[in-house]
């Protein structure tokens, strides 16, 4: 019996919520203003010359004050980032991520957004613009319903990358009438989570046979720990949360975060 009950801590601490649950200690430690800044001395970066095994991915926003290897408190080679405004993809996203996940195998993928993200706020200004475009001759609601019948479609043909992406995600989070600048962080997360998995084989390979977690997360600005979102799961294929227009084909990719995990949130400034 005590042999079934023995649970090996290495075991524990090399699966992706032994990595997670390491990340977020090392932010408590930053927001306590008692950074170890590990594997940071010559010794480290002599052993880095050859070769890196990084346990973590982190897909972040390139804002200034969002730093993973900061907030997290992280060493050199500890975590693979990867880090554009509004956290977007594209091609060059999804392959250097791919290559964290198939080459140092990365066990944990982290989508991490924040709080005043000004990505999110421009294209929320972008998005405005566009629904004044079309509605601006509507002679009443009726006729300006049916000017913007198409507005999922013009979003996706826009020529700005930064509307093809965080556009749509706020527009998703209105036809989910949501309305925050807060709830488009955290649509925009969810959506950038979900097209990660949808755009790349080697993701999903690695999501079906358990090799990786992916988590999505945000930093309040004005908390002291990263809030932990939601997370991947890789048997069921879904976000872990709900979807109040499922029935809506235009919003198959939308989920709508609804686990928060207490105690986990991030002293960014």
């Amino acid at each position: 019996m005590a042999d079934e009950l023995f649970v090996d801590q290495n075991e524990v601490e090399g699966t992706a919520s032994g990595v997670w649950s390491r990340m977020l200690a090392g932010n408590r430690r930053f927001a306590e203003g008692k950074p170890e800044h590990p594997n940071r001395g010559a010794e480290a970066r002599e052993a880095l010359v050859d070769t890196h095994a990084p346990e973590a991915a982190v897909l972040s926003c390139s804002d200034a004050r969002v730093s993973p290897d900061i907030i997290f408190d992280s060493g050199l080679g500890d975590l693979f980032t990867v880090r554009t405004a509004g956290q977007i993809i594209d091609e060059a996203v999804l392959a250097s991520l791919e290559y964290a996940v198939t080459v140092p195998g990365v066990r944990l993928l982290v989508v991490l957004g924040h709080q005043n993200c000004g990505a999110i706020k421009q294209a929320s200004k972008d998005y405005e613009a566009l629904l004044h475009e079309l509605t601006a001759d509507a002679e009443d609601s009726l006729m300006a319903a049916d000017s913007i019948a198409d507005i999922d479609e013009r979003i996706c043909a826009s020529d700005s990358l930064m509307m093809r992406t965080v556009g749509f995600s706020i527009w998703q989070a209105h036809e989910s009438e949501l309305e925050s600048s807060e709830d488009f962080e955290r649509v925009h997360i969810a959506r950038t989570i979900e097209l990660l998995v949808e755009q790349s084989e080697a993701i999903q390979q690695a999501l079906a046979s358990d090799k990786l977690m992916i988590v999505g997360a945000r930093t309040p600005a004005k908390s002291r720990f990263l809030a932990s979102e939601t997370d991947y799961n890789s048997e069921n294929g879904d976000l872990q949360n709900r979807d109040p227009k499922k029935n809506n084909p235009k919003l198959s990719n939308l989920r709508i975060i609804e686990k928060i995990q207490e105690n986990q949130e991030i002293q960014t400034l």
